[in-house]
């Protein structure tokens, strides 16, 4: 129509139409401005009416779409093109969420495995918001009442008050679990009734919660309802986890483990861990792993492990207070340790080796305090802390090989240093979705020591400094630098002497739909000085630096230098409460197994894999993935391709906090 008219419409002045519209769509419109009396004579009212005819046809013109829109069907989503379709992830989620809304028993059975419901994320105080700040003009106010609200692991969130179990999985689930006592959960708030609210108390406490072993998340906030000028309702809401867990594992006919584990034992905090092993050879032919843990008031924790396998004996007795929160002033501990070992011993000779009993026990004592620094801010307390520490650990040998390399030993340590403390929250960094707490800060402490021993005293001097920093948009990045060694005589002789440091960096969270992925860097390094000459004791396997690795054990060196790279995708699958992510992985390592100083020298010893990752919040064992990896230069395995599990975070935050003085770590 337009196209046939074209030639008989005259020409419109610019000025006389404007177009209000950025692109052809349906709410583009035209605006005609009033016409100069010229354009009434009856040639050009004809040519106008023409105009108008096109300008009706305009809209109906500007709605056709540059290609056809393919129809949404009922559950949302677009029907791909039959002669196109290909692997498309969407498609095959749109697929099993419309299969899950059948009314059939296969797609109820499909509903209560798998969960699609949106979540509803608390973004408050997620995008990197300090929370030390987040109810400054509630400080110092008096504590009226504490509410105390614990929930179940499965089914309910604390973003969402409406969620309830609803499925016969959840709820069957929930009556095998005993919730969290509310006394358990007032041990662990750093404010009472009756007390004014410190700064920061509301924030420590809800990232207390978060930390303990038996829940899973937690939310502190004050009832701003019912909030006056002087005093104030505090509102506590918990989610516990699952915390009975098991396993069994069956190597042979006659071999094989079992273990049990309560993290929350009848709702109190108390852990207790077990650990059977059967069907090993000899001499021992089974072994056993215990541990019993009860928290007590004011952060105080007591706790015994045992530990008998391959003619190995251990017993532990610890009762610790660190330094939990910024506003703690005291810390200390007392541990008594039994150890009875074999140790094999190489002749030069050339004659077989032989099997050396080594017995000994220590006792550890040590004491903290942190001073506050004075603050300029009112109602702002200073995060920096100065604090000073001492310890004495005393060695005593019933059994030993000789008398050069193991010593009746007492060694006293002091400690001073500064430290300051941040906390950010997020989420999608080593959990699925969970609230995280971040921490941020710098710590910097210098040791000095004395050992006594039958030889010759001794003296030892070590210095520790770390720095980490936080930013949604650049993401995190950690540093830190160790050096400690034992100078022995006037001639200052160094002995025992190792450097490390370590740098872990992830990227921001990239979006892309519903997925969502990180970019991890892990480097550490280690770097013995002065060691002496039977002491190789560091290796390279699995956490100590190449996931998945495993030699058989002779693979040991004095120096070595780890990289590690990993990509984590997030998906939106879940699958019986369990959330899913894919992730790849490359590592590198350099161990120094020649004597000298740097490791560079070596081949570095390489691995790359891919693998799920499987996150429960609801449950005590909270992750565990399963991976496929490929190792170039395989020790334990020829060809170099294992498939393997793993339950523990490979990752982690180092926390500005101090603890006992201690010697720089080489193992």
């Amino acid at each position: 129509m337009s196209r046939f008219f074209a030639p008989f419409i005259p020409a419109l002045p610019p000025e006389l139409v404007s177009w209000t519209g950025a692109s052809p769509n349906p709410t583009a419109s035209f605006q005609v401005h009033p016409l100069p009396s010229i354009f009434c004579r009856p040639g050009v009212a004809f040519g106008l009416f023409l105009a108008g005819l096109l300008l009706l046809c305009l809209p109906a013109w500007a709605q056709q779409p540059e290609r056809p829109v393919t129809p949404i069907d009922s559950i949302g989503a677009t029907r791909p093109d039959s002669l196109r379709r290909r692997l498309d992830q969407e498609r095959i989620l749109n697929s099993l969420k419309a299969y899950t809304k059948r009314k059939t028993i296969a797609g109820k059975a499909a509903a209560a495995l798998f969960n699609f419901t949106g979540r509803q994320e608390e973004r408050a105080g997620l995008d990197a918001e300090l929370l030390d700040r987040q109810y400054d003009r509630h400080s110092y106010k008096v504590v009226r009442r504490i509410n105390i609200n614990t929930l179940d692991a499965f089914g309910y969130r604390l973003n969402d008050p409406t969620r309830k179990p609803r499925n016969i999985l959840e709820k069957s689930a929930n009556t095998l679990h005993i919730k969290t006592s509310r006394a358990r959960v007032r041990q662990v708030l750093q404010f009472r009734v009756g007390e004014e609210l410190e700064p920061q108390a509301l924030a420590e406490s809800e990232r207390l919660l978060r930390q303990t072993s038996e829940i899973a998340d937690a939310r502190v906030f004050v009832n701003e309802s019912t909030t006056s000028q002087d005093s104030v309702d505090i509102e506590v809401i918990t989610r516990d986890v699952f915390s009975i867990s098991g396993s069994v594992q069956l190597r042979d006919v006659g071999a094989g483990v079992i273990g049990l584990r309560d993290v929350n034992f009848l709702g109190q905090g108390h852990q207790f861990r077990n650990r059977y092993e059967y069907g090993r050879p000899k001499p021992q032919t089974w072994s056993y792993e215990g541990s019993y843990q009860v928290p007590f008031r004011n952060f105080l924790t007591g706790q015994v492990h045992y530990l008998n396998r391959y003619e190995n004996r251990e017993i532990n007795l610890v009762v610790s207070r660190g330094f939990y929160s910024i506003n703690t002033r005291y810390a200390g501990a007392v541990a008594l340790n039994s150890f009875d070992r074999p140790l094999i011993l190489n002749h030069a000779d050339g004659s077989p080796d032989s099997l050396v009993p080594l017995r000994f026990n220590t006792q550890d004592v040590w004491i903290g305090r942190a001073l506050r620094l004075h603050s300029y801010d009112l109602g702002y307390e200073n995060p920096g802390r100065i604090i000073v520490s001492g310890r004495f650990i005393r060695t005593n040998y019933y059994r030993r090989p000789d008398e050069t390399n193991y010593q009746n030993a007492g060694l006293v340590l002091g400690t001073v240093g500064y430290s300051v403390r941040y906390y950010y929250k997020d989420t999608y960094l080593f959990g699925f979705g969970r609230t995280e707490d971040i921490p941020t800060g710098t710590l910097i402490s210098l040791t000095s020591g004395y050992e006594f021993n039958e030889a010759r005293n001794r003296r030892y001097f070590g210095i520790h400094a770390a720095a980490a920093s936080y930013n949604p948009r650049r993401g995190y990045l950690y540093v830190s630098g160790d050096f400690g060694s034992f100078v022995r005589g006037r001639s200052n002789d160094w002995q025992q002497g190792v450097a490390g440091g370590e740098l872990l960096y992830f990227t921001r969270l990239f979006h892309t739909g519903n997925y969502q992925w990180r970019h991890f860097f892990w480097n550490r390094t280690a770097i013995g000085l002065h060691r002496l000459p039977n002491e190789q004791v560091l290796n390279i396997d699995g956490d100590r630096g190449l996931r998945g690795f495993r030699t058989d054990g002779n693979l040991r060196g004095t120096s070595r230098f780890v990289l590690n790279y990993e990509a984590t995708l997030y998906t939106p699958l879940s699958f019986l409460g369990f959330r899913v992510a894919a992730l790849g992985f490359a590592d590198a390592a350099w161990l120094n197994t020649s004597g000298r100083t740097l490791p560079f020298q070596e081949t570095p010893f390489t691995g790359f894999g891919l693998g799920l990752r499987f996150r429960n919040e609801y449950t005590a064992l909270r992750t565990f993935q399963i991976l496929f990896g490929f190792y170039p230069r395989g020790q334990f395995e020829r060809n170099g391709i294992r498939v393997f599990e793993n339950a523990r975070p490979f990752y982690d935050f180092n926390d500005f906090s101090f603890g006992e003085p201690s010697l720089v770590r080489y193992e």
